[in-house]
């Protein structure tokens, strides 16, 4: 069931809008699609990052369920996923499946695995701290509504530069020792995101590989790396302005305040970095 689409780590949206203050008239299942993408890490020395999901769940918000149990089971098997294929707006699908009208505020996600090779050294398994037996809970905000006979988006992001604690230092002798996996994941509505792209070049136009790039609003929502061709592109942004930095060793960094997002729609923001004198 594995298929690239634009929405999972970064993604693009399709164009409907969903309220959280919306009468739910169609009470038929909607359809739910979970995208899967990954906020950028050091890819400079990571060959691949991996983690395998074997099961979702969704709460759905206030449906007054007595049995203590409001978790609603969408999907279990085995699904691993390398997170370094999921960068510049490429996402992979979860699952695609209906569910019962409503808003959902909350999923959980289990992860029975995760490591990371590093290039010229080595593989590292992680020990996954609860997510194999508790899940790993991600709210989502602002809740998600399902509609009957309409599909509705959810990203989930990683970030692996918080997710996978490198252990040691791999400018000493000693090396890397290993590393922690602390999972960090967003979990965006997309009927209610954007996405910005474009390119980041020098003052000669010459394409900057692996600039930073980063969305803020007081605090940092998403980034990315970009590609070889100086090119970026963040997914999964919830609609509003924001400040967009672009950084680069060796170079002064930018930033462009009031970008707007609109729902549904790609901003698109070229960069031009000098170098530092």
């Amino acid at each position: 069931m594995k298929r690239l689409v634009l929405l999972f780590f970064a993604a693009s949206i399709v164009n409907m809008y969903s309220g959280c203050n919306k009468t739910q008239e169609n009470n038929d299942p909607g359809r739910l699609v979970i995208n899967v993408t990954d906020a950028p890490f050091p890819i400079n020395i990571i060959e691949s990052a991996s983690v395998t999901i074997t099961k979702v769940e969704i709460r759905k918000d206030g449906d007054g369920i007595s049995d203590g149990s409001p978790f609603i089971t969408l999907w279990e098997g085995s699904e691993t996923f390398n997170l370094l294929d999921l960068r510049n707006g490429l996402k992979e699908e979860l699952l695609d499946i209906e569910i019962p009208a409503g808003e959902y505020n909350l999923i959980r996600l289990y992860v029975d695995a995760a490591g990371l090779k590093i290039k010229d050294g080595g593989n590292f398994n992680v020990k996954v701290p609860s997510g194999k037996q508790t899940g790993i809970k991600v709210f989502i905000n602002p809740g998600l509504i399902v509609e009957g006979g309409l599909t509705s988006e959810l990203l989930l992001d990683f970030d692996l530069s918080r997710s996978f604690v490198m252990k040691g230092n791999m400018y000493t002798p000693a090396g890397i020792k290993g590393f922690n996996f602390k999972p960090v994941i967003r979990a965006v509505n997309n009927s209610t995101a954007g996405r910005v792209e474009g390119m980041v070049t020098d003052t000669a136009k010459v394409k900057i590989k692996e600039a930073s790039v980063w969305v803020k609003q007081d605090t940092v929502i998403a980034s990315t790396i970009a590609d070889t061709l100086g090119h970026y592109a963040i997914i999964g942004i919830p609609a509003g302005t924001y400040s967009v930095f672009a950084a680069k060793e060796n170079y002064d960094t930018v930033m462009v305040e009031g970008v707007k997002i609109v729902a549904g729609n790609r901003t698109i923001l070229d960069f031009i970095l000098r170098e530092k004198k």
